[in-house]
C-alpha cells in the first residue's frame, strides 16, 4: 500500500516535472538552448524521482537515479529502452550545456531533447496512474 506521504511527494515531484517541460517549451521558444535542454533533462528526473518514491528507492545522485530507472523499469519491461536512451542523452547534454566550455547545442538537438521530455514524462504519469489504481 502506498501512503498518503509518498503519494504527496509523487504529485510534488510530477508537478516539478511539469513547470520543467513548460520552462522547457518558454526557453526554446526564447532561443536560450541550454537553458532549455537543462529544463527539459530535469522534468524527466522529476518523473523518475516520483518513480522511485513509489518503490521506496532513494537516491541523491543523478546517475544513481538514471541507473535504477534503468534496473527497476526498463530492465523490468514497465519501459521501452528508448526511454532509457532518452533520459541518458538528456543527461549527457545536460551535462555538456551546463559544464562544457563553449558548447553550443543546435535548435534541432534541443527540440529533440524537449519532445523526448515531454513524452517520457506523459508515460510516467500513465504508468504512476497504473500503480496507484492498482494498489
Amino acid at each position: 500500500m502506498i501512503s498518503e506521504n509518498v503519494k504527496v511527494l509523487v504529485q510534488y515531484r510530477l508537478e516539478q516535472a511539469d513547470e520543467s517541460i513548460a520552462a522547457a517549451s518558454l526557453l526554446f521558444q526564447q532561443s536560450l538552448l541550454r537553458r532549455s535542454v537543462n529544463s527539459a533533462y530535469y522534468a524527466m528526473f522529476y518523473a523518475v524521482m516520483a518513480l522511485l518514491a513509489i518503490e521506496k528507492k532513494e537516491t541523491s545522485r543523478h546517475g544513481g537515479a538514471i541507473g535504477l530507472f534503468d534496473r527497476e523499469f526498463v530492465k523490468t519491461g514497465i519501459f521501452s529502452k528508448d526511454f532509457s536512451r532518452w533520459l541518458h542523452r538528456a543527461f549527457d547534454l545536460r551535462q555538456r550545456c551546463d559544464y562544457e566550455a563553449q558548447f553550443n547545442i543546435s535548435p534541432e538537438d534541443t527540440q529533440s531533447t524537449l519532445e523526448a521530455a515531454e513524452k517520457f514524462v506523459a508515460e510516467v504519469k500513465s504508468v504512476i496512474y497504473e500503480m496507484l489504481v492498482s494498489e
